[in-house]
């Protein structure tokens, strides 16, 4: 059987649920999946989710570091922009930038420092 790699999943550290909250689901679309706890008062693992786009959240320390990039192929990157635009998130007002690498990026910066570079290509380069 040939090795398949079905997909990749970011795992990205938090530090406040709430902001977190704020940020994927209120600014930037996300739904949550699913939440765990080992027990109430441990630290959260979720799951969020948007078209096709799934980052799992944490604040377990030791799963991930804060300051991480997510690069993500994007369409529709004009709509993301006005729908993000839109919302006044006063932390964060991204702009869409041209890349030398044949693609316009819109890049946003999460509460905990990791980066989402939302991408689409011009033309054939993908």
């Amino acid at each position: 059987m040939a090795v398949r790699f079905d997909r990749t999943i970011p795992i990205l550290r938090i530090f406040s649920v709430e902001k977190a909250r704020e940020f994927y689901v209120d600014f930037l679309g996300f739904k949550v999946d699913w939440e765990h706890r080992f027990e109430p008062g441990l630290p959260l693992y979720m799951q969020v989710s948007r078209d096709g786009l799934v980052l799992h959240l944490s604040e377990h320390h030791g799963d991930a570091c804060p300051g991480a990039a997510v690069f993500v192929v994007t369409s529709g990157l004009d709509a993301l922009h006005a729908e993000a635009a839109a919302k006044n998130y006063k932390h964060c007002r991204p702009a869409i930038e041209d890349a030398p690498w044949n693609a316009r990026v819109m890049k946003v910066t999460d509460p905990f420092g990791n980066r989402i570079l939302f991408n689409q290509y011009s033309g054939e380069h993908r």
